[in-house]
């Protein structure tokens, strides 16, 4: 247990973190948390890197250590352009946020949603279906949606210009990552090749792969951009737990425009592939209603595989680029693990 000091005290600090920004954020919560005759205690739990539970009597939170340009795309997602799709009850409320005083890092508190998260390994149908209806709620309601020039301009795209980007630059930085740069092992050296390899060939398949998101793609649209199941959260009503209620979305940091191919191939490769197909059919039903048909299951899985190596590229630029300017030891065992993704990569859905 550890106790914050009210606001009326300078100090204002959670001592046993070395967490920056933490004065700061006492400050904030000195103004949200309930004000009672006595401090109250004050449980800090460290869920993941940066991310940590607060509980005190009556009240639980979870605060989120930001760079400032992630911490703006997270306000814009929770204050504008849920609410302007009429979805910001499905996600997490913006309770306050703290900046560092010198600005490289902020601070913000949510409310607590609890950990019900979706189960891959045991998909319940009834739950994955609420997280679904959602899904598709919001792909059908961003879809020419006046908030999309705006996220588009804040956050990018994950259409074909990331798929197009990523693949130019991950055979940008692994051409550089050789001597005199360099000076990789022998086996270092051959695994910089055979990712290279991987890229030439979607270098090659550009056209074919960029015409096919253009004609098949879809509408842009309001993407979550990161939909594995642990940022799925469920809500259940009546007593001991009934009915799933309502789902929500957390951690909004990876927001964009664009296909819902993007989405959807995130969210069906976090289950094992015989789930899939029932899983796709509950979003192609949630859709259906507005009139959208989905492609046919082969273009699904390009588009699906598409959406992979795009994010499979991205991961191979940044340890690259660390290798290049600091020489991080790192850098080579993250590039051998994206080629086990590479190796590992099978359509999404079967074809019969």
């Amino acid at each position: 247990m550890i106790t914050l000091r009210r606001r009326t005290d300078s100090r204002r600090t959670i001592p046993g973190t070395a967490e920056p920004g933490w004065s700061e954020l006492c400050d904030v919560l000195g103004h949200v948390l309930p004000d009672g005759a006595h401090d109250p205690p004050i449980e800090l739990e460290r869920l993941k890197s940066r991310v940590y539970r607060l509980r005190t009597a009556g009240a639980s939170f979870v605060a989120k250590r930001y760079d400032p340009w992630l911490a703006r795309r997270n306000e814009l997602v929770l204050q504008k352009w849920l609410p302007a799709l009429r979805l910001d009850d499905r996600a997490p409320r913006l309770v306050a946020a703290a900046a560092e005083r010198h600005g490289t890092t902020v601070w913000h508190v949510y409310e607590d949603l609890g950990e019900t998260a979706l189960d891959p390994a045991r998909p319940d149908p009834q739950q994955v279906g609420a997280v679904v209806d959602l899904i598709a709620e919001l792909h059908l309601r961003g879809a020419g949606h006046a908030v999309v020039p705006e996220c588009r301009h804040f956050c990018g795209s994950l259409g074909a210009s990331f798929f197009v980007a990523n693949i130019r630059d991950a055979i940008g930085v692994l051409e550089a990552l050789a001597p005199p740069h360099v000076q990789a092992t022998a086996e270092q050296g051959e695994l910089r090749g055979r990712l290279l390899g991987h890229l030439y060939r979607l270098r090659d398949d550009l056209p074919q792969r960029v015409a096919l998101l253009e004609s098949l793609g879809g509408p842009d649209t309001v993407l979550h951009g990161d939909l594995w199941t642990t940022n799925t959260l469920l809500c259940h009503s009546g007593n001991g737990g009934g009915p799933v209620a309502t789902s929500r979305l957390i951690d909004w940091d990876h927001a964009a425009v664009g296909p819902i191919s993007y989405d959807l191939s995130t969210f069906l490769f976090r289950f094992a592939k015989p789930e899939r197909s029932w899983i796709l059919d509950l979003y192609r039903r949630a859709v259906a209603r507005a009139g959208w048909k989905l492609p046919a299951t082969q273009d699904l899985n390009t588009l699906f595989e598409t959406a992979e190596y795009a994010r499979y590229a991205n991961r191979i630029i940044w340890p690259a680029v660390a290798l290049l300017k600091d020489g991080a030891a790192w850098g080579f065992d993250q590039l051998a693990e994206v080629e086990r993704w590479f190796n590992a990569l099978e359509p999404a859905l079967p074809e019969l």
